[in-house]
């Protein structure tokens, strides 16, 4: 766990108990962690804490997440995970809108969000593991390279982003509509038969005939199982 000393979980529900659960949890991962239990709370705690990760309740009284979600994302540089108790397509377009990163529904598993919050890190804050290395993967963003079991992959630019957001969220499910927002933008206006394509083309380039590494999870998307 030394090598999540200094990253900062800020989590924000009105819920006691569910905080003094994420706060426990999360501390003996290794994290340092603040909590909340009101919007300007957490504005005011985010400002002097400066998190690298903010769990964050939508449904909260006074100011909800979807505010909280937008001031954060004005004070600095820090991934937001989203919860809320009801898992409706316009809740989650429109915290993804406001600049949230990830989405959770209620209730939802400890383990599961502790790899969405790992990902988040990984995505946005690679500098805090030095070299991101995760199975017989060794990413370098700074260098935009990939190497594969000690081989550097030959990779067009959206393919370097696909693999890489397929890798470092590794073990969960990634729809189609998720890897066309983080790796072709919000404001793609093409076929999303597009991912299935580059897809193609990276199992090429892994030698993955058999679909081991990047599996196809049928009617829901893809999943990357580490080797």
């Amino acid at each position: 766990m030394d090598h999540l000393k200094g990253i900062k979980i800020l989590v924000v529900d009105d819920e006691p108990n569910i905080l003094e659960f994420l706060e426990l949890g999360l501390e003996n991962e290794g994290f340092e962690v603040q909590t909340a239990q009101d919007g300007p709370a957490a504005i005011r705690l985010a400002k002097e804490f400066k998190p690298h990760v903010a769990i964050l309740d939508v449904m909260m009284p006074g100011m909800d997440g979807f505010e909280v979600c937008r001031m954060l994302k004005k004070i600095d540089h820090v991934a937001v995970i989203m919860l809320t108790a009801r898992e409706e397509v316009d809740d989650r377009v429109k915290g993804l809108m406001l600049g949230a990163d990830d989405y959770m529904a209620k209730p939802f598993s400890f383990e599961e969000l502790l790899a969405r919050i790992y990902a988040r890190i990984r995505n946005q804050f690679p500098n805090l593991f030095g070299e991101v290395v995760l199975g017989s993967f060794y990413i370098d963003d700074r260098r935009k390279e990939i190497r594969f079991k000690e081989r550097v992959l030959e990779l067009s630019r959206t393919e370097y982003e696909l693999l890489k957001y397929l890798v470092l969220n590794q073990g969960l499910v990634l729809s189609k509509t998720m890897i066309l927002d983080q790796v072709w933008g919000y404001d793609f206006v093409g076929d999303e038969n597009i991912v299935e394509v580059y897809v193609r083309m990276l199992r090429d380039k892994l030698h993955d005939k058999e679909h081991q590494l990047i599996r196809t999870i049928r009617g829901s998307g893809y999943r990357v199982d580490l080797l």
